[in-house]
Formats: structure tokens, sequence, C-alpha cells
């Protein structure tokens, strides 16, 4: 009888590929420095019509690392970068990484209390953001941060074409560039910076298990914590992707649309630099028509985004006009991408390109990918990469190792693992436990694997519903519903049982297609219902049908069921 520890899944491993690679003892910096220097007259990214080359990127980043060390930022403390897609988030965080600190990602959409909340909670000392996000939220926490010395302002326009910025300000789209000062903090703007510190090699000591980034989950449940992820963890997870991609040092043009306070787009950005390949940076992933323009002007060969952001560019009439047969891999990652949808992409970009992949920020973030080269099955998540192990156990205690096929919670162990939640014991003992003398992460995720090897995400464990006693899992249902011609987006949630205690009844949440908005709303329901009965078991048949004009969506692109509740 096959089992997990059998590892089925290493017959599904593309040609060249071992279970268990070497993975030397190295910091992100040493890979980052590698990639700076391998080629500096090459583009390192593109942006909006501004080139930056390998050469400027490393020049700019001893700069940032300069200007750290000499305010007395010391190895060890954390730098928060608060920015969108833009070249001065790269700059800062190779100069970060350089200096020997920590970074964490903070998102651009915070409010002030959760900006608050993150700023003390990872002990950050200072802040990289947007002059329209400081007059617009730090100012109204200034008396609440006390750990947080420095703040360097930028503005979208710095790094734009001269004639773009001029336009930009005659349009009022373009923050001034002025600040408010504050007591007791040092504010200087990035520009400043580039100029005042000179461009010195910095000497920031790190070791493998130092810190690189201190990244915070979703916060779906309480508030957010940080995730703690040593060099270790980044460099062997960085190995892992390139050794399973194949990926060529100084080959590439890489696009993507995940945002760099998110950990799928901080990683895309820093396996870019650490490979020397160029990259196309998207500061908004909902201006489809600025992504087509970089694919074309730009010609990317590897792309990584969530399955929503696929569907608005399918949705774009000059995506399909592009050529794509310089793309080699689209990366899906994040949500669930739906078969129908993956099969009316591939007609567009081409067969077998799309590659999913399971992961999260606890584990660098991949964990399982299609093989690139071998057998992608559609609609799951592929096979553990190497050095990777993974087990389904029961959602209930999370010791009872479950039947190959059966649904339970997904476990991992490996080098890409974290190191813990940042200031919090308590959370990293309930996720991280000893089974076989042995430290497995519980990732809270409810999966199946196939006779395969293959992992097939159901639902996280919050999201599972109890119907009558039966278990039913989003992914399963969305998949069906997804089916159906009338249905653009959906998602379903549980709402509690009236008649039966403890039991939930499942309501679905549709975005229809611009056709079915047309149509009248219950007889389009009806229709909907029959569908569900025909489909699939009693149980997992919706009670309540809501249609809304747009799925709330997270800053990645997930479905916001947090929201939708």
């Amino acid at each position: 009888m096959t089992t997990y520890d059998d590892r089925p899944w290493l017959k599904a491993y593309d040609p060249g590929t071992l279970p268990d690679i070497d993975i030397p003892a190295k910091t992100y910096t040493d890979a980052l420095i590698e990639g700076l220097t391998t080629d500096p007259d090459r583009a390192a990214m593109h942006f909006m019509g501004t080139t930056l080359s390998f050469r400027q990127l490393d020049e700019m980043s001893c700069r940032f690392a300069a200007f750290l060390t000499g305010n007395g930022i010391k190895p060890g403390d954390v730098v928060g970068l608060s920015l969108p897609n833009i070249p001065q988030c790269l700059i800062a965080l190779c100069g970060t990484m350089r200096a020997g600190c920590t970074v964490t990602g903070v998102s651009p959409l915070l409010t002030p209390k959760e900006l608050s909340h993150q700023l003390n909670d990872s002990g950050c000392r200072v802040l990289v953001t947007l002059d329209a996000i400081f007059e617009r939220v730090l100012t109204k926490i200034e008396n609440q941060v006390p750990g947080l010395s420095h703040v360097v302002t930028t503005s979208i326009g710095d790094y734009l074409p001269a004639v773009k910025r001029i336009l930009g300000k005659l349009h009022k789209k373009l923050p001034s560039g002025t600040v408010t000062p504050i007591a007791g903090k040092v504010i200087q703007s990035f520009k400043q910076v580039m100029v005042q510190y000179p461009p010195a090699k910095p000497e920031g000591a790190v070791s493998p298990e130092s810190i690189c980034l201190i990244q915070y989950t979703g916060g779906t449940t309480g508030l957010p914590k940080g995730v703690a992820l040593t060099h270790r963890n980044i460099f062997s997870n960085l190995t892992q992707v390139k050794k399973w991609t194949d990926f060529q040092i100084g080959q590439d043009v890489l696009c993507s649309g995940f945002p760099f306070s998110h950990l799928a787009g901080l990683m895309f950005g820093m396996t870019a630099m650490a490979t020397a390949s160029t990259q196309c940076l998207i500061p908004d992933p909902r201006n489809t028509k600025n992504i087509c323009k970089e694919i074309r002007t730009h010609t990317p060969s590897i792309y990584a985004n969530v399955p929503t952001l696929y569907q608005m560019l399918l949705d774009d009439p000059g995506f399909k006009k592009l050529d794509f047969t310089p793309a080699k891999l689209f990366i899906s990652g994040a949500a669930p991408f739906a078969v129908e949808s993956i099969r009316a992409f591939e007609a567009v970009i081409g067969q077998g390109k799309v590659v999913e992949l399971y992961g999260m920020t606890e584990t660098s973030p991949v964990i399982t990918i299609n093989p690139v080269e071998g057998n992608k099955k559609i609609g799951s998540v592929g096979v553990p990469v190497s050095n990777t192990h993974v087990r389904i156990v029961d959602v209930e205690t999370g010791t009872t190792i479950m039947p190959v096929g059966e649904p339970g919670e997904l476990i991992v162990r490996g080098p890409q693992v974290m190191k813990g939640y940042h200031n919090k014991p308590g959370e990293t003992d309930h996720a991280m436990r000893e089974h076989d003398g042995k430290t497995w992460l519980h990732t809270g995720d409810v999966a199946r694997m196939d006779e395969d090897g293959y992992f097939f995400i159901m639902d996280r464990s919050k999201d599972m519903l109890i119907v009558g006693g039966y278990k039913v899992f989003s992914r399963e249902v969305e998949e069906t519903l997804y089916q159906h011609e009338a249905v653009e987006f959906c998602a379903i949630i549980g709402q509690p049982d009236p008649k039966r205690p403890g039991s939930e009844i499942v309501k679905v949440v549709f975005q229809l297609t611009t056709a079915a908005r047309k149509q009248a709303a219950e007889p389009l329901k009806s229709n909907i219902l029959a569908f569900c009965r025909e489909n699939m078991a009693p149980y997992k048949v919706p009670k309540i049908i809501e249609f809304i004009d747009a799925i709330p969506l997270t800053a990645v692109g997930k479905v916001d069921k947090k929201a939708l509740r």
C-alpha cells in the first residue's frame, strides 16, 4: 500500500530533478550579490518606460545600505517597506539585505491601526513609504510607534521618465513630495538618501540562521502574525525553485502582478535579482492595459500571478493579440485556478504553459508545484519540491495519518519551513509539532493526494463547512459551479443552520458574466440550482444564492471570504 513516506510523487519529477539536492549553507545576500554582479549592464528592471541596470541597482543599494549604517541601524534591525512594485522597493530591499538588516513587507493598504500593529510587533526601526501614505496614515499614529526612528519617503513618480512626471503632476495624479515633520523621528526623502550617502560596499554580517524576512500573514482570524524566515529558509526555497524550473542565470525576463508586500511577490522579485533576471514592475495589477504594454515591449518568458489577474487579462481584448511564443511558464498560485478557466487561458497563451503551485508564507513560500516538462494535472497544485516531505493527517487532532486519497490537513517539513512566528512561542508550538521525532508544520489547509503523488487543495480548514454531518469543501463546489456559463467568479461560505445546531448551510455568492447580468435574477437562480442538483450531492447544493457586482478580493487577488461573511 502506498504511503506518504514512500514519496510516490518522485516518479512525476522531470528528468534530472533529484529527490534531495545539495543546498549550501549560504545566505540570500550571497545569492543577491552574485546576481547583481554577474552581468552589470543587463537590465535589472523595467518600470513604465524607465530601465535600471544591475550596475545601477548595485550602486543604489550600496547607498541605501550606507544610509542605514550611517544612522546607527545595526545588523538584525528591522526595515519596513510599504511600497507598491516600484524601483525604490527593490533598491531599499537590496540595501537592507546588504547592511545585514531584516525586511518586513508592509502592505500600502493598511489602516493606521494595522500599520501601528505591524511596526510595533516587528520592532521596525526604519520605514520606507510613499509620501501619500505618510500623510494619510503614518501621521495619525506618530505617537503610537516609539521604536520607529527613521522614515524615508518617496513618490511613484520619482523614477518615471521626465515627461511622465510632468504629465502626472499636470493631471494631479502624483503626490507633491512634501511631508509633515514628526517630532522625534528623522525623515528623509529617497532622493536625498541616493545623493547624500556614498556607494561604498557594505559589510553587514549575516549567517544562514539570521532572520531575513518577517512577513505578516493575512490575519483572517485575530491579528496578523509575523512569520520569521531565515536566510537559510529563503536560500533553500530559492535553490529548490531554481533547480525545479531550470532557471538559467541572466537569461529570463519575469513579469508578476503579485505585490512586493506579499511573500509571493517579494520572493519572485528576490529570485529575479538573485538570478540576474530582468523583471517588469507592475505597480497596479488591475491596469491590464499597462500589463499588456509591458508584455508587448519586453516579451517576458516567465509570469507569476494570482488566477483572478489571469482572468482579468483574458478579458482584455488586447491580451489576445499578443505574441506568447517567448513565454515558457505562467505560474499560478495563492488561490485556486478553475479548470475551465485554465483551459480558456491556455487557448490563448499555449497549451501546457500554466504551472500551478502551492505555498504559504510559513514555507518561504513554495511547497508543491507541477512538473515543468512532465505531466501537469490541471486542478492539482502538483507535487512536493525536492527536499520536501508532506503528509495528510486528520483535521480534528492532526495526529492520525489519512489513507491516500482521503482529505485531511496537509503537514510539511523541509528546509524552507519557517523558524517560527515572531515573538509568539505559543502560536509557533501550535503550528510546528513533532511527529516521529521530526518537526512538521501544520498548514491549516485541507488537501488530498492521489495515487500518483499529486496534491489537490480542498479548502482552508477554517473555511470547510459541516452540512448535516458531511464535510463540504469550497474548491470542490466552486469547481462545479464554474462550469455554468453564467458564472464569472464565485465563492461559497457557510451560514449557521437554524434547524440544526452545529451544522451549516451552503451560501454561494456569484459575480456574473456580462451576458448573464442581463437576465432576470430569479429564473437564473432557479437554473443554477437545477444545475447544482444535477451535478453535486444534495448536501453540497447551495441553499442561498446571491448575485453581487464584484466579489471582494484581498490585495493579492484572493477571494476575501472574511469580507463576504
